[in-house]
C-alpha cells in the first residue's frame, strides 16, 4: 500500500484546502465504542439487550417520554465517556496537514461527541450535521433556543442504564431537556445551530479552488458523510477498513484503520 500512501501525499501537496469528514469509525482508535449491529451494541448497554432495546429505540425522542431515566441513562453515559476520552493522534496530523494549506482545514461529521473540538479544530470551522450531546434543547421545544450542557453531570447506575441524579430540565417550561442531537424518529430536533455551521462551510467552499477531502471512518448504513465527499468537486481520500470503495477517478482509497493510514500518509508526506 505504500504507493497508495504516496499518491495520497501528493493530492495534499496539490490541494489548498482539506475538508475532513468522519464517521463513528474514527472514534474507534480513541477507545469509543462501535455499535455497528445489535450485538456490538448490547455487548456496550447490556441492560438495553437484556430489555431487547435496539439503538433505534433508545436513540429516539420517545424514549425520553416514555422512560427517560432510561434514555438519560443511555446519553449520560456517552456524555462521560465523550468527556473522558482523548482523541487519538491521527485527530492531530490532519489538523497539521489542514493548517498547512493556504485555506486551511474545515470538518463535516456526523458524530455528535465533541471530539474534533477536543483535539484542538476550531469550533466555526465545523459541521456537526447531527448535532451534538454536548448541548441540550427542550423536549417539547418550548423555545427554539439550545444550551451547552456544561453544568450537567448525570450519575449512571451502569448496571441498570439508568440516571440516578435529578433529570436535566428546561430552564424555561421545566420540562425534561434532551440533547440537541438529530435521533430516530425525530420530528423535534432543534437544527439551528447545524444550520449554521453549514453555512460557514458554504462560504469557506467558495474560497477553495483545490479541495481535498479526506474522510475517515464513514460507513454505507447512513451514508451522509460518504455521499458528500463523493459529490464534492474535489478529490477524495477513503480511509476505511471494510468499506472502502471509492468510484472511479475520485482519488484513492485505503483499507485500513484511521489512524495507522494517516500515520502512514503523515510518513509520506515527511
Amino acid at each position: 500500500m505504500t504507493a497508495d500512501y504516496r499518491a495520497c501525499a501528493d493530492l495534499i501537496r496539490q490541494a489548498d484546502g482539506l475538508l475532513v469528514t468522519a464517521g463513528a469509525g474514527i472514534g474507534v482508535d480513541s477507545g469509543l465504542p462501535d455499535f455497528r449491529g445489535r450485538p456490538g451494541f448490547w455487548g456496550v448497554y447490556p441492560a438495553l439487550g437484556r430489555a431487547r432495546i435496539g439503538f433505534e429505540r433508545i436513540a429516539n425522542p420517545a424514549a425520553f417520554v416514555a422512560q427517560p431515566r432510561l434514555a438519560w441513562g443511555f446519553y449520560g453515559h456517552r456524555l462521560q465517556l465523550y468527556r473522558q476520552t482523548i482523541p487519538h493522534a491521527g485527530f492531530a496530523i490532519l489538523r497539521r496537514i489542514g493548517e498547512n494549506l493556504p485555506n486551511g482545514v474545515f470538518v463535516f461529521t456526523s458524530n455528535v461527541d465533541g471530539q474534533f473540538q477536543r483535539a484542538g479544530f476550531a469550533d466555526d470551522r465545523l459541521v456537526e450535521c447531527h448535532g451534538s450531546i454536548h448541548h441540550l434543547q427542550c423536549l417539547d421545544t418550548c423555545h427554539d433556543g439550545i444550551w451547552p450542557a456544561d453544568d450537567l453531570q448525570p450519575l449512571i447506575d451502569e448496571e441498570h442504564c439508568l440516571l440516578t441524579s435529578d433529570l436535566p430540565r428546561c430552564p424555561h417550561c421545566r420540562a425534561i431537556a434532551r440533547p440537541n442531537i438529530l435521533m430516530f424518529g425525530d420530528q423535534g430536533w432543534l437544527a439551528g445551530r447545524t444550520a449554521a455551521q453549514e453555512e460557514r462551510l458554504h462560504h469557506w467552499l467558495q474560497q477553495v479552488e483545490r479541495l481535498l477531502v479526506i474522510e475517515v471512518g464513514a460507513g454505507t448504513n447512513i451514508p451522509t458523510v460518504r455521499l458528500l465527499g463523493e459529490r464534492s468537486r474535489g478529490r477524495l481520500i477513503r480511509i476505511n477498513p471494510g468499506e472502502p470503495q471509492l468510484p472511479p477517478g475520485k482519488g484513492v482509497s485505503i483499507a485500513a484503520g484511521g489512524l495507522a493510514a494517516l500515520r502512514a500518509i503523515d510518513a509520506c508526506l515527511d
